[in-house]
């Protein structure tokens, strides 16, 4: 571990040096920088050489990068609201973060022609479960084992990721033949997935967030309590207390199947709630968040 932090900072050197000589010979009028560790030496070596730079954090805790940064930023985008984090007043502005334009909300007969198209009852409500990408093997398990109970009054896609597809697809033969359930390891599609969705349930990344607030989706958030800095735990925990998304923990042991169960049917079996919860989410939204980025660098470039 010693040997690990030595040799961790020679690198953030060598990273400053190769940052300074870099902006030195370039000299630009403004720096974005969105966090993580490579940003760390091009921020320190704009601030040798007195180079403006803009900081961008998606997540409701910042990391590591940004909270060293923030001090010398001219200006610091959240995409979450100020009430989330403890910058400085002034420098900060709640942008929210640059998603597709697709993401909008639909209406209730867009929503119906979206089920029939996605081969699903436009007669029943439609739960879509995502673990992003990669998919989330708690929320995988904790799934399958409520789908029995879930299809008894409406339809479940679920979005299982590549890592898991082929083991689930093999373990849940009889599952597959209900005309109800749809198992997918990944699709191009999610804009109509998130749009045919009465309840979504899903990890609490900042984009996915940000993309269901848009479309004004009720949701159910398992957050990933394994990721640095607890960020997507700390996002659903702030969501759940604005009322604009239920939270269900992602312990060690996984995902407890009947409390997912409840969150999903209490949204599903209220249809105040469900409006309540999708307006709240909305509330979260900022579709012009990349046209705001982009006037803050412009105008600190000047």
């Amino acid at each position: 571990m010693v040997l690990s932090n030595i040799f961790d900072g020679f690198k953030l050197i060598v990273g400053v040096l190769q940052s300074f000589f870099r902006l030195l010979l370039s000299r630009p009028n403004v720096i974005f920088l969105k966090g993580g560790y490579v940003c760390l030496p091009v921020g320190i070596a704009a601030k040798w050489l007195k180079i403006p730079y803009v900081i961008h954090d998606s997540d409701a805790a910042p990391g590591l990068t940004n909270r060293i940064l923030a001090g010398h930023a001219v200006k610091i985008a959240t995409g979450m609201p100020l009430d989330f984090y403890k910058y400085p007043e002034g420098r900060a502005v709640w942008t929210g973060i640059p998603i597709s334009s697709d993401f909008v909300p639909v209406s209730k007969t867009e929503q119906k022609k979206l089920k029939e198209e996605l081969g699903f009852d436009p007669g029943k409500k439609l739960v879509v479960v995502t673990g992003g990408s990669l998919g989330a093997r708690h929320i995988n398990e904790a799934v399958v084992k409520i789908l029995p109970e879930l299809l008894k009054e409406s339809c479940v896609a679920l979005i299982s990721g590549q890592t898991d597809y082929e083991t689930l697809k093999k373990e849940n033969s009889e599952l597959l033949e209900n005309k109800n359930f749809q198992l997918l390891s990944f699709t191009n599609e999610i804009v109509k997935f998130f749009g045919a969705a009465d309840v979504v349930v899903s990890r609490a990344g900042a984009s996915t967030l940000s993309e269901l607030a848009s479309m004004e989706k009720a949701v159910v958030l398992v957050p990933n309590h394994k990721l640095p800095g607890f960020h997507q735990v700390k996002n659903a925990e702030n969501y759940e207390k604005s009322r604009a998304a239920m939270l269900v923990s992602d312990a060690e042991e996984g995902v407890d199947e009947k409390k997912l169960l409840a969150a999903i049917n209490s949204l599903l079996g209220d249809e105040k709630k469900r409006a309540e919860y999708s307006k709240n989410l909305g509330k979260f939204a900022k579709n012009d968040a990349a046209k705001q980025l982009a006037e803050i660098v412009l105008m600190e470039a000047k």
